[in-house]
């Protein structure tokens, strides 16, 4: 069983928070955001407790880090620029703590969006991206997602009522990017996230 840390990291607006799981003899590292704070995102969201699960189970080091204005991250929302800093600060934790193991960066939503600007200034092995905050979306914001790996996982539902699923294949389809779409499944991915998991355990084994 994982032994779950809190952890408070000096970031450029304060503290930031961070729930760690370490694992005994790990293979790699996974950094996982969530999603938007000012619609009731948590790194104790359903999804992104799944994505931690399932890099665990991969033999993963596991980092949920809050977002400015929740739990005990300080600082003000900004739109994902400034929270980009804050992840690499996180990042370089794991780095400092963990070493050079394989990098896996997963967000859910506006994390997904986050992660895509992380990954171009650090070195990850590897993406997943779930409900991609891609294009215009309810709220009146408008997200210029990153280009990102080939291998990239991207998972969304063909239901999501925040993202139109429409929003993600307009930002996949010039790179060339495969999208896997869960029928039927919501933004929340109520009653799917069994299949997010099976879908990120079957791209690692192939």
């Amino acid at each position: 069983m994982s032994r779950h840390e809190h952890v408070l990291l000096d970031g450029p607006a304060g503290k930031i928070e961070v729930f760690v799981e370490p694992q005994e003899a790990a293979t790699g590292l996974a950094l996982i955001a969530h999603p938007h704070p000012l619609f009731g995102g948590t790194a104790d969201n359903k999804v992104v407790t799944t994505l931690a699960k399932a890099f665990r189970e991969l033999g993963c080091h596991t980092l949920r880090p809050s977002f400015r204005g929740v739990g005990g991250t300080e600082g003000t929302h900004d739109r994902g620029i400034a929270e980009t800093d804050d992840l690499r600060v996180v990042h370089d934790y794991a780095r400092e703590r963990f070493g050079e193991l394989p990098l896996y960066l997963a967000g859910f939503s506006f994390g997904a969006y986050v992660v895509t600007r992380l990954a171009k200034s650090v070195a990850a092995r590897r993406l997943v991206l779930v409900g991609t905050a891609a294009g215009f979306i309810e709220g009146d914001r408008k997200y210029e997602t990153e280009a990102v790996a080939a291998d990239t996982i991207v998972i969304h539902g063909s239901a999501d009522e925040t993202v139109p699923l429409a929003n993600v294949l307009k930002w996949a389809e010039p790179l060339e990017l495969p999208v896997t779409v869960i029928p039927g499944a919501d933004h929340f991915f109520h009653r799917r996230l069994h299949l997010i998991r099976r879908i990120i355990h079957d791209a690692w084994h192939r």
